[in-house]
């Protein structure tokens, strides 16, 4: 994040300075809950709603990259 760089994850989100904390805490917390054995019940299934947001969220992190790289 601080150099810059983009992050998306397979379900379309963006990673940010401002909410990348707050999905570590929530992934240390889920494991911890993990760890101590209750079932957390996984991730939902990926299908093509998600393919759509992800190729989606995809075009406006290089649109937005290919913008800021031109005027810059």
């Amino acid at each position: 994040m601080e150099r810059g760089v983009l992050v998306i994850d397979p379900r379309g989100e963006e990673y940010t300075a401002e909410n990348v904390a707050e999905r570590l805490s929530v992934r240390d917390f889920m494991d911890s809950l993990r760890g101590a054995g209750v079932e957390t019940g996984g991730a939902r299934p990926f299908g093509d709603r998600e393919k759509h947001a992800f190729a989606a969220a995809l075009d406006r992190v290089l649109t937005r990259a290919a913008r800021s790289h031109s005027s810059g």
